[in-house]
């Protein structure tokens, strides 16, 4: 008489079959392994640094509005001295993460600007352009000025203000991408020239004030995008592991090897457990692969990104579970994965765009999630500051994880 078999034991072999049952899907594993190779190359690509100023071209140069109104500014009264305040005046002096570059036309600035003309500066400090239409070789030994904004000024701009003139005209260009309140700064940048020259306090009293940053002061340390693809990668592996698992699971309940499972001593519990185990067992394994080819772990952090792993490879495990009972074929699984994963991405437009999430994305079951990779491959938190996320993030595992076990035991028993 043959001794009863342990539920290790079955639940084992019942782990041996799904590898095997992965293995032999081709297509998944040819995409999973295309994905992981194409993530870390990406990442790899993506720029490692970030530009902090932005360059302010004027036009004409200062010296030429200056030549413009020294007899002007003379015959109002001002001295040699102040002239020569004016003749060694900074237009960007106290203005951080400004560059500023002259022009001897506001058309050629437009076109920079515009980007149907480069501009490039040598080593010797001068302007040289090149039209890109042309085919004209780049200058050697100059590097290229991205202009994002310019200001046109009329060449008679300091005596026209000093004398206080109406209607003196100033125009205004910028890039497409350059943010509006960018915009609006140099608005009011204009205005604070036109007072200084007119020699007329500003009509606003500006009260002290003490500088407090709260938080990480990331002026001069900004993140970059590879900085911020870091965790978006760990997040897209997790997530994308829910289409091969819930393949699998669909395969199998079409062509009822449930049903044949069933029929040895294993029960529906132990196909669940097993299910459970090999699908989170599988997104913690790629996701740590991919964290660790980014150079995502640190003596620090290394534990809560794997806790966090764990707790996402749950959390997508149980949509996989629920995804592959409802799906009859291919494309009704593709379908339901694709109804109830896409929502589940909203919160990584955090990490692109940050800051202050809507209340209504932070309710999201894969915020937690992706809201402690940020925190802590980006701004170094803690286990302090990772704790409340995770315990947020487990309860919704225990609601999703249980739905999903819920609807295949229900279509488990019903073949």
């Amino acid at each position: 008489m043959s001794s009863p078999v342990s539920r290790g034991a079955i639940i084992t072999a019942l782990l041996k079959k799904e590898f095997i049952a992965y293995s032999r899907d081709k297509l998944y594993l040819f995409l999973t392994a295309l994905t992981v190779v194409a993530v870390v190359s990406v990442f790899w690509l993506l720029p490692d640094s970030v530009e902090e100023s932005i360059t302010l071209a004027v036009s004409p140069p200062v010296q030429t509005m200056v030549e413009d109104a020294r007899e002007t500014l003379k015959a109002m009264g001002a001295t040699d001295e102040q002239l020569a305040e004016l003749d060694e005046a900074d237009l960007t002096e106290g203005e951080e993460g400004i560059a500023l570059v002259e022009f001897e036309s506001a058309e050629q600035m437009a076109a920079v600007i515009e980007g149907t003309l480069e501009a490039y500066r040598t080593n010797e400090g001068a302007l040289v352009f090149r039209d890109p239409g042309a085919d004209e070789d780049k200058p050697k030994d100059a590097h290229r000025m991205n202009v994002d904004i310019g200001i046109a000024f009329p060449e008679t701009f300091i005596s026209d203000v000093a004398a206080k003139k109406d209607g003196v005209r100033v125009t205004i260009y910028s890039d497409a991408a350059v943010p509006e309140e960018i915009e609006g700064a140099m608005h009011s940048f204009v205005r604070e020239m036109a007072y200084q020259f007119a020699g007329v306090a500003l009509p606003v009293g500006m009260p002290d004030a003490d500088q407090i940053v709260l938080g990480e002061d990331r002026v001069g340390n900004q993140v970059t995008m590879r900085e911020k693809m870091r965790p978006m990668l760990a997040f897209m592996i997790l997530l994308i592991e829910t289409f091969s698992m819930s393949s699998l699971i669909s395969l199998e309940v079409a062509q009822r090897t449930v049903t044949a499972v069933l029929v040895t001593p294993a029960k529906v519990a132990d196909f669940l457990i097993a299910k459970t185990v090999f699908g989170t067992g599988l997104s913690l394994v790629q996701g740590t692969i991919v964290l660790a080819l980014v150079g995502a772990f640190t003596p620090q952090n290394w534990s809560i990104l794997l806790a966090t792993l764990l707790v996402g490879a749950m959390m997508f495990t149980g949509v996989a579970l629920f995804v592959g009972s409802a799906g009859k074929d291919f494309m009704g699984q593709l379908f339901y994965t694709m109804m109830f994963t896409i929502p589940l991405l909203i919160p990584s437009f955090s990490v692109l765009f940050p800051g202050s999430a809507a209340p209504w994305v932070k309710v999201i079951p894969s915020y937690p999630v992706l809201d402690t990779l940020v925190n802590t491959t980006m701004y170094g938190a803690g286990w302090d500051e990772a704790a409340g996320s995770l315990a947020y993030g487990l309860v919704w595992v225990v609601v999703l994880y249980g739905i999903g076990l819920f609807a295949l035991k229900r279509k488990v028993e019903s073949l």
